[in-house]
């Protein structure tokens, strides 16, 4: 009996130490939440911008909208963070701000022409139908409204300010103001601060009908938030703009001082010139050939005027007749077409390629000089758009600007260039670089922090990019580990319902890009995010291989981030949001089971004192029972011994 139960324990002890083994697999450990990694951080403060409907007017809108001043080499804290946008596609840029305690999100539209940050209220009765809920002051413990007082318009009750701003296509913003804290993303290094913004009680025209709530004025004013932390103190006086190319989309916004690269072209910005923000253009050239203009032609009116709350650039009429000669001129063995909007006269042309990066090589280049002789060079994609409905056609997208002789220059000018606003030089800084990795090409490091909507299990742990010396990006992993899944967050411009059908040939064509099996590529949500989509993925390893490499994940994830995935036109831009890694480090097999061995030491030596303790308890009973003898029992006989 005893040794059936010593084989008892023996065989729990095995069965243990099997289970235990079996729940050590080193492959399921918690997955780490990564970032994507184009961008790094360099003390400023930063907003994102995300697409929004598109700008029904192309039209130069004349409103009075005040501008600013900077410093650009100020030790202020500043913030940094990602956009998203198709300039062309959208027709403006919005960025994210929060209002209120608790904060109440807005998705304003940013406007180097306007002076006035304002959302719709609660109380409005005549504001349209926006994309985010209206501010209501009442659920803000922080709110206060602006009292009436001598520095600015009353109501007619002489209660509280008021603002009112009309625009050329008849649109018109009015409201009271108010003063709450403004924050600017988990991203800020600069802290929520107060500032006095307008509280919609009336918008007419395009203010009414588009997506956006409302406006982010960045002009010169005092009302504009720029001019409010200078005032305070807590920016330098200094921000920058950075859109995203044709087809690649990303960039930033930057408030406060950057130091700016080396190579930098500046124009001088005359502060007191117009109420806008203008630069000293003198001259355009077409494939290295002057355009025969006087330069006072630019310095009509206004004089030249960049604003990023407009899509298109637009010229006097003598330098766009002499602009669209000398393009037609270059261009005489492309067939023209008819645009896409039959409300509008487009010059358009029909080539053989789509490929952005192949349009050097049809399209002339574009200068424009400012005064020292300081040149601007514009590629292919900084005066031409995308024609909608013909395939591997573009169109002009400078515009006569009617009768006005103002140059107006839009967003399109400065795709994929960062835009210094030195107020404080009084100049504004240009630099060509590719927007979405705007971040790497400045050589700032530092990891970002996923975004609130997919940030994942709070067992996830950060891994931070870093750039390498010549400013390329890298992908790094802590150690080396085995990687069972990758997954991926990608944001595509095109809205929910288009992409659904043909989300499966979305699949197969990354899988393509990437080089990997269409099996290995899985679809594990997709959601709608506003006009465009959300869609996360999965990439697994080939029934050959039971991980994915370091080095084939560091491809895969760098190619994506980088904007080298190559999706057809119908599938829009896309964006890396995020990404992760299921994974787990190379340990020794001490270090990996170290646990299991103890626990089963333990097992043992409990199993092996309860079976000792047994043995002994059945071997004292045996005694007993053989000492035991019945009454009348013969006794054994017993040798007698000798006395």
């Amino acid at each position: 009996m005893a040794r059936a139960l010593v084989n008892l324990a023996v065989g729990t002890v095995v069965f243990f130490l099997l289970f235990l083994l079996s729940q050590s697999n080193p492959s399921t450990s918690p997955p780490r939440l990564l970032p994507p990694p184009h961008h790094g951080t360099r003390p400023a403060m930063v907003l994102p911008l995300f697409p929004s409907s598109k700008n029904s007017s192309r039209t130069f809108l004349h409103s009075h909208r005040h501008l600013l001043r900077s410093d650009s080499h100020s030790s202020h804290p500043n913030a940094r963070m990602r956009l998203y946008d198709d300039l062309l596609l959208n027709g403006y840029y919005t960025t994210r701000l929060w209002i209120g305690t608790p904060p109440q999100q807005f998705a304003l539209i940013v406007d180097t022409g306007s002076t006035v940050t304002y959302v719709p209220c609660a109380t409005c009765e005549q504001c349209g139908r926006h994309q985010d809920p209206k501010f209501q002051p009442d659920l803000s413990s922080t709110y206060q409204p602006v009292k009436c007082n001598l520095d600015c318009n009353c109501d007619s009750d002489r209660v509280q300010c008021i603002y009112e701003r009309q625009y050329a296509e008849m649109s018109s913003s009015s409201g009271v103001l108010g003063e709450d804290i403004l924050s600017f993303g988990n991203q800020s290094e600069l802290v929520p601060q107060r500032a006095v913004f307008g509280c919609e009680n009336e918008e007419t025209g395009d203010l009414y009908s588009q997506h956006a709530d409302g406006i982010m004025g960045l002009g010169r004013g005092d009302l504009s938030v720029v001019d409010q932390f200078v005032e305070k103190g807590v920016i330098s006086d200094s921000f920058s703009l950075c859109y995203g190319g044709m087809d690649i989309g990303g960039g930033a916004m930057v408030l406060g001082g950057i130091s700016v690269p080396s190579d930098m072209v500046f124009s001088y910005a005359d502060p007191v010139r117009s109420p806008y923000y203008n630069i000293d253009l003198k001259e355009i050239h077409v494939a290295g050939k002057q355009l025969s203009l006087n330069p006072s032609v630019f310095d009509g009116k206004y004089g030249t005027v960049l604003d990023s709350g407009t899509t298109y650039a637009y010229l006097p009429e003598p330098a766009f007749l002499a602009f669209k000669e000398a393009i037609l001129k270059e261009l005489n063995g492309l067939k023209q077409i008819r645009g896409p909007d039959p409300n509008y006269n487009d010059i358009c042309f029909s080539t053989a390629s789509s490929d952005v990066s192949e349009l050097s090589k049809t399209f002339p280049t574009v200068e424009m000089v400012f005064g020292y002789q300081q040149k601007l060079l514009l590629s292919p994609e900084n005066y031409l758009f995308r024609h909608s409905k013909v395939h591997g056609a573009y169109c002009l997208g400078i515009f006569q600007n009617e009768k006005d002789p103002t140059t107006l220059l839009g967003g399109i000018i400065v795709r994929n260039t960062l835009v210094t606003y030195d107020r404080e030089q009084s100049k504004i800084g240009f630099w060509k670089t590719n927007c979405s990795e705007l971040w790497e090409r400045l050589h700032i490091t530092g990891a970002i922090s996923p975004s609130p909507s997919s940030s994942g299990k709070g067992n996830s742990t950060e891994s931070p990019t870093t750039t390498a010396p010549d400013g390329s990006p890298h992908y790094d992993f802590p150690g080396k580990i085995q990687i069972s899944k990758i997954i991926l967050d990608m944001s595509l411009s095109v809205n929910h319902s288009y992409l659904k059908p043909q989300i499966n040939k979305l699949t197969e064509f990354i899988a393509k890009e990437l080089d990997v099996n269409a099996s290995q590529v899985h679809l594990l949500n997709f959601t709608s995010e506003g006009n465009s989509s959300l869609v996360r993925l999965a990439i697994v390893p080939s029934d050959s291989l039971t991980y994915i490499s370091n080095e084939t994940a560091t491809n895969i994830i760098s190619r994506l981030a980088e904007h080298r995935v190559k999706l057809p036109d119908t599938f829009g831009n896309y964006q890396l949001v995020q990404w992760k890694v299921e994974s787990s480090t190379k340990q020794t097999w001490w270090g990996r089971n170290y646990t299991v061995v103890i626990m089963a030491l333990i097992i043992i030596v409990v199993i092996g004192l309860s079976v000792y303790g047994v043995w002994g308890m059945w071997r004292r009973k045996q005694q007993t029972v053989n000492s035991y003898e019945p009454v009348g029992a013969a006794a054994p006989e017993q040798e007698l011994q000798p006395l």
